[in-house]
């Protein structure tokens, strides 16, 4: 039997514009005449002056067998868009071939496929239309769109109007309905709310179950272990690895971690600082254990500064805070003021399991002098991921808050009787 999805010896190239003065073009009498001075590079296709090629996919080839579930996991950058543009057939592959038996449906982009002037019931039968549904289709599984997206109030206001999480519950819902053969869907599931996630992995899973076949990239590293049995590790647009979703996610994660948490720079010079302070080393490890292993949201952390005081006597502290992506601050956390000698010294502050919700975080150093002034205020010291691990509940998707602290609960029958 053919796999559902069959990718072969797959290439993109692009060709970017390099930064700085525009490019002067050349004219047809310039161009032959590279062709015949520089033949290796004009038919390499290398671009002349301002331009340079990027191949975002190198040789990739995997298989997708019919009714089943694979993840495609990778850093920013790794390819995993282009590479579900190219097998929706949205962008030609430079070289290489993809083969898809079956009917495909694809949620790329939020809002793709709409039009922001009309309605959402218009959109409905635009969207239903563009992913080959028949009219009559449309009509009959319209209630069932509608009740599936939660968007009944606003179904006669234009789409232009809604947030991009009722954009995507309205895509979404569109694409289960058609009940396509070939599902294929990149990252849409983190715009919508937890209760929604939970409703379109529910779905994702009894398509599934009814034998379709589904290609999903997420960064979402719980949603890609609980729904898809194999994985794909994209790195720098080649497959790195590709099994068992446990194991492919396990290697992901434990990838390139010991660069991304400290930095260290020997010559006090030019470390960051001033005259009366500068910054050694920085680093966040687990508090426990191999240093270099993934931190989770189970595990304890030590952030640590090694500084060289400049300034006998003076009285400093260190002031850390941790900012989420989105520029938030997490927390701060304010070292007692203490009197430094001259010389090298280091602080340590110590984050418990249990405390961090998943995500990226970088880190931010203030040194106070004389409990007032700023000597010195560094941002992005270091950047760090905190990742999921397996929940007791079935629910995938990120939970809400900055943080996420495993408080104490009690729970007890108040009394004996049930009405």
């Amino acid at each position: 039997m053919h796999p559902a999805i069959r990718v072969q010896s797959v290439s993109k190239r692009f060709r970017i514009r390099k930064a700085g003065p525009r490019p002067h073009y050349h004219t047809l009498r310039e161009e032959f005449s590279r062709l015949f001075t520089k033949p290796s590079r004009w038919l390499r296709g290398e671009a002349a002056g301002g331009e340079t090629d990027f191949l975002a996919l190198e040789d990739v080839t995997f298989d997708v067998p019919r009714g089943e579930v694979v993840g495609v996991v990778g850093r920013n950058g790794a390819g995993k868009s282009t590479l579900l543009k190219i097998v929706s057939r949205i962008t030609r592959p430079t070289a290489g071939t993809v083969r898809i038996h079956g009917r495909v449906a694809s949620l790329l982009e939020v809002g793709t496929g709409f039009h922001p002037e009309l309605t959402g019931r218009e959109n409905i039968f635009l969207n239903g239309a563009i992913l080959g549904m028949l009219h009559g289709e449309i009509v009959r599984k319209f209630d069932a769109i509608v009740d599936f997206a939660g968007t009944e109030k606003f179904l006669d206001s234009p789409v232009k109007h809604y947030s991009s999480g009722m954009y995507m519950r309205l895509a979404f819902a569109v694409a289960a309905q058609l009940e396509p053969e070939v599902l294929l869907i990149d990252e849409v599931l983190a715009v919508g709310d937890g209760e929604f996630q939970t409703k379109c992995l529910g779905k994702m899973g009894d398509l599934a179950t009814q034998g379709r076949t589904i290609l999903f990239v997420s960064h979402n590293l719980a949603a890609v272990r609980g729904l898809c049995k194999t994985a794909i590790w994209l790195d720098e647009g080649r497959v790195a690895r590709q099994g068992p979703t446990a194991e492919v996610v396990g290697d992901y994660i434990d990838s390139g971690e010991r660069l991304a948490t400290q930095r260290v720079w020997n010559q006090p010079e030019t470390a960051p600082g001033n005259e009366v302070i500068r910054l050694r080393r920085v680093s966040v490890e687990p508090t426990a254990g191999d240093p270099g292993s993934a931190l989770t949201i189970s595990t304890p952390l030590t952030i640590a500064f090694e500084c060289w005081n400049f300034l006998p006597g003076a009285e400093l502290s260190l002031n850390l805070a941790l900012h989420n992506l989105e520029g938030v601050c997490v927390f701060s956390s304010i070292a007692p003021p203490a009197r430094w000698s001259k010389g090298l010294f280091r602080g340590e502050c110590q984050v418990p399991a249990d405390l961090l919700n998943d995500g990226v975080y970088s880190v931010r150093l203030l040194v106070i002098k004389d409990r007032a002034n700023a000597v010195i205020d560094l941002e992005n010291l270091a950047m760090f991921e905190v990742h999921e691990v397996d929940r007791p509940l079935r629910w995938f998707g990120k939970m809400s808050g900055v943080v996420r602290p495993q408080l104490e609960w009690c729970t007890r029958a108040l009394d004996g009787t049930i009405t």
